[in-house]
């Protein structure tokens, strides 16, 4: 698979990533299974957050890998933090509580990344800065990013925050792309040109953040995934298509898709099935091109302007 640095870190990543949201529902067997064939594939970065299961996908994580081996080497660790019940927090005390659990399900002694989950309307900056800082320092994490933010909000953050911020993890597929659509429609009366998340797609080009595209499968607001879905017979019709041309799945092509774009965007697939996994990770092989991508993208239901 190919590699991409994140961000501006040494970091060197497989180009897909490895969602664990749904790991609690593995045994240790099977997420040993899906972990070691991620890793065959050269997939490396496994994503988790606190909330993920309420915390069992870290825990059967653990369960399934030696972390204390020679195997926690191969791996980036990332994991989020900040959605609690009925709200968002991104308090100095919640950030800390929140690594030093996570860290005992993971069953390691530190993590690569740590994201901000979601945006928190209460954000103290300077608070957020302080836990960084302490969580750096100690050696609990190495690097922090964010999921969810728009530019502004990432700016006040780096206004007080010493580190870099490496990643925003933000929902992206081929039937969700509302960071794309805008850069279509500039200075055009329809809904397509409506900026809805402040140039996330550039400023993160500007300022070297890779983009996790998280449900990557998914359309609209997690209502779904569109892949071998009958509402939506365009799209998988040219996926069917370009998949027969290029000798691997529907899935992968959605994937290529996005790796397409010069973004360097990092899709973070949740499959917890070793075949569909080896299926997806194909992806990194196959190189679309222009027509293709666009042709995808009106597909989709979008016109070009």
């Amino acid at each position: 698979m190919k590699k991409l640095n994140l961000g501006i870190s040494e970091l060197q990543a497989g180009e897909i990533a490895l969602g664990c949201m749904r790991m609690d529902q593995l045994t240790h067997k099977q997420a040993s299974n899906v972990v070691h064939t991620a890793l065959e594939e050269g997939i490396n970065l496994f994503d988790h957050a606190d909330i993920y299961g309420k915390g069992k996908s870290e825990e059967v994580f653990a369960g399934a890998v030696d972390l204390k081996s020679s195997l926690r080497d191969q791996m980036i660790l990332q994991t989020k933090c900040g959605i609690r019940d009925g709200f968002f927090d991104f308090s100095k005390e919640h950030i800390l509580h929140s690594v030093e659990e996570s860290l005992k399900r993971l069953r390691t002694d530190d993590i690569d990344i740590l994201l901000l989950h979601r945006p928190d309307a209460l954000m103290e900056p300077e608070e957020v800065a302080e836990a960084f800082t302490q969580l750096k320092k100690s050696g609990k994490v190495r690097y922090f990013g964010v999921s969810n933010q728009n530019p502004a909000q990432i700016e006040l953050l780096k206004k007080h925050v010493q580190d870099d911020l490496i990643i925003n993890q933000l929902q992206l597929s081929l039937m969700h792309t509302p960071m794309i659509d805008a850069g279509f429609n500039v200075n055009m009366q329809n809904d397509p040109s409506i900026v809805r998340d402040s140039n996330l797609l550039e400023y993160s080009r500007l300022n070297d953040m890779t983009i996790q595209a998280w449900s990557p499968f998914q359309h609209g607001m997690i209502e779904g995934v569109f892949v071998g879905n009958e509402d939506f017979p365009n799209v998988n019709a040219k996926l069917q298509e370009l998949a027969e041309k290029k000798g691997v799945t529907d899935s992968a092509i959605a994937i290529a898709w996005i790796l397409r774009h010069p973004a360097r965007i990092q899709p973070v697939v949740g499959s917890m099935n070793p075949q569909r996994l080896q299926d997806i990770a194909q992806a990194s092989h196959i190189q679309l091109t222009r027509e293709e991508w666009y042709e995808l993208y009106r597909s989709a239901g979008n016109d070009l302007p």
